[in-house]
């Protein structure tokens, strides 16, 4: 009887859950923009964090990938849905197609914006594997747009946004330069629904560093003044647009105050059409929760 007993509470327990958790998303509703016929809150949940890119180094990587079990990865989820968050913009591989399916098959809703990887360009059937696992958008990665601006290769860009126009979900271009990228593909009248536009140029050339400071920098390149040249960038784009590092790879987080100005810069210098992108884990805070906590106080 105790047993029986155990296993109705366990049970009980579990449904109570399962319908709690949509009633707090519901309480918890972040502000949204609309792409296409979607409505997406303001705030999108990144994902370097899970599969390893910290854009520090291999070690740090390492620390991220472990953490990230797939059990943690659902949680994660799960977490982002319960505070009012109800997007993920996630590149796509294998894993990631395992994490969301777990994370679908256990209730979940998060709507998804694929980014696809180089590969995508000489792979044209990497589109249509995409599109088994229901993204709301497929998006060029913003190494893509990097190798098609510098080889000038700009018809196989287009070639890959028809294949995901053709698909019928939204058409997305993320860059590393929104300043040169979103404007030369708007004035060319390029066939795309919003772009994700990188706060820091950080795959800026070597030739270029070198003219600017004088001097190369170890690692990624984290200007101050490239956030004012990206926002510009995303307020003239009449599309929406969502902007992603804005902090710049967990450089501007370290006190709450640090993190604040960030968020404060980005939703004060991008478009009320626009949103952010940002990577979150919960190994040593609740950082979903504050996140969306702060972007809720901001978006009042």
């Amino acid at each position: 009887m105790r047993r029986n007993r155990r296993e109705f509470l366990k049970g009980a327990a579990a449904l109570t859950a399962t319908v709690a958790a949509p009633a707090a998303a519901a309480a918890n509703a972040l502000p949204t923009i609309r792409l296409g016929k979607h409505q997406i809150t303001r705030l999108i949940l990144g994902a370097n964090p899970i599969y390893g890119y910290s854009h520090f180094n291999r070690l740090y990587d390492q620390h991220m990938r472990d953490y990230h079990t797939p059990e943690r990865v659902v949680e994660l989820l799960k977490s982002a849905e319960a505070n009012g968050i109800n997007t993920w913009q996630s590149s796509y591989d294998e894993r990631m197609v395992s994490d969301l399916g777990r994370f679908r098959e256990q209730g979940g809703k998060l709507n998804w914006i694929c980014v696809c990887r180089p590969t995508f360009l000489d792979n044209p059937a990497l589109v249509a594997e995409a599109l088994k696992h229901k993204p709301i958008a497929i998006v060029q990665h913003g190494g893509i747009t990097d190798r098609v601006f510098r080889a000038g290769e700009f018809q196989k860009s287009r070639d890959l946004l028809q294949r995901v126009r053709q698909a019928g979900v939204l058409v997305g271009v993320a860059c590393h330069n929104p300043a040169a990228a979103i404007d030369r593909m708007e004035s060319e009248g390029w066939d795309i629904d919003f772009y994700m536009a990188c706060f820091y140029y950080v795959s800026r050339p070597k030739d270029e560093l070198q003219k600017m400071l004088g001097e190369l920098p170890l690692g990624e390149p984290y200007l101050s003044g490239d956030t004012a040249r990206a926002t510009a960038a995303m307020r003239k784009c009449k599309k929406p647009c969502l902007g992603y590092k804005i902090l710049a790879a967990g450089r501007a987080s370290d006190t709450p105050a640090q993190r604040r100005a960030a968020f404060e810069y980005a939703y004060r210098n991008i478009k009320p059409a626009d949103g952010v992108i940002v990577g979150m884990w919960n190994r040593f805070s609740e950082q979903v929760a504050e996140n969306a906590a702060l972007a809720r106080t901001l978006l009042v």
